[in-house]
């Protein structure tokens, strides 16, 4: 700062001009960060007026960006396979969940597998009576008279036996199953099979409730089953609420076929007949129509029809 002062005339008549010089000192001031930095100068006039001037440079305040936290990619789930059913037939497997398309008699149906294929099931273990007159055979019925009432009685449960039958299982979804322990099929060919309709043996119902005699062969359930024939039977209940005082029917039956009519074989030497030993179905059905009941069963399936793989 530059100070110019004026003289003043003093005592001895002169002038005296005095020059006074100030230099200011400057201050630089460090600037904390951020902040602006400004430089000050001020001259003073003669006049004594002071002039400031103020320069001020602003320093940016850098910009900070920020990264972008990357967003984890979301996994493409995986799809879930749902197993289709088995679209299985006859030929594999153990147990099926089946249509009942058709009901032939009270233990014979004819069935639709998930594969569309179609057969016909004999139930395992039990035989209802038939449903034609003339092949009802009291003798399989313990307790059944061989008289004109028993063979109706018996004819009149088989229609019985299929009617139940047909209410329980015609056009509905049911599960069969094969037993191990028993034959796959019988000797016609037919599925043996328990067929469980709402969870429950229907095999066994047709005993408990009288619609059928236990069929004595081989399967994994002969004791329950014969337990549920011998309450029926103690109960009379069903086919076996029968009482007859008439007199039999006296109709002489011979246990080996007629000899007079050559084209049936001769009895083998053992006395059992078996279908190989003949050459037409017709052969084999004349020797079980002579016979009473079927003492060398040619008729494995009770249908009343023997060997019906014959020509």
């Amino acid at each position: 700062m530059t100070v110019l002062l004026a003289g003043c005339t003093g005592q001895t008549g002169e002038s005296t001009t005095s020059t006074t010089s100030s230099i200011g000192s400057s201050a630089t001031a460090t600037p904390t960060s951020g902040a602006t930095t400004s430089e000050s100068t001020t001259t003073a006039s003669s006049t004594g007026t002071a002039t400031s001037t103020a320069t001020a440079t602003a320093t940016p305040t850098p910009t900070s960006t920020a990264t972008p936290t990357p967003t984890p990619a979301t996994p493409t789930p995986t799809p879930t396979l749902t197993a289709s059913p088995t679209q299985s037939g006859p030929a594999t497997g153990t147990e099926w969940t089946v249509t009942v398309t058709r009901v032939i008699d009270g233990d014979t149906m004819e069935v639709r597998f998930p594969n569309g294929e179609t057969d016909t099931v004999r139930l395992l273990g039990v035989d209802t009576p038939e449903t034609t007159l003339s092949r009802v055979s009291p003798d399989e019925f313990e307790g059944i008279s061989e008289t004109t009432a028993g063979r109706d009685h018996l004819y009149n449960w088989g229609q019985k036996a299929t009617q139940f039958a047909e209410d329980e299982l015609e056009g509905k979804q049911v599960t069969i199953v094969v037993d191990a322990q028993a034959d796959r099929r019988g000797y016609y060919g037919r599925l043996l099979v328990y067929i469980y309709a709402d969870s429950e043996n229907f095999n066994k119902r047709l005993l408990t409730n009288g619609y059928a005699r236990m069929y004595d062969s081989s399967f994994s359930k002969r004791s329950a089953f014969r337990s549920a024939e011998s309450t029926a039977q103690r109960t009379s209940t069903g086919l076996w609420d029968f009482e007859d005082t008439s007199t039999p029917i006296e109709a002489p039956r011979s246990e080996e076929p007629d000899s007079s009519n050559s084209d049936i074989p001769p009895l083998p030497a053992d006395g059992d007949y078996d279908c190989s030993h003949f050459d037409t179905q017709e052969q084999a059905q004349q020797v079980l129509d002579d016979s009473s009941g079927d003492p060398h069963r040619l008729d494995g399936d009770d249908d009343g029809v023997a060997c019906e793989s014959l020509p």
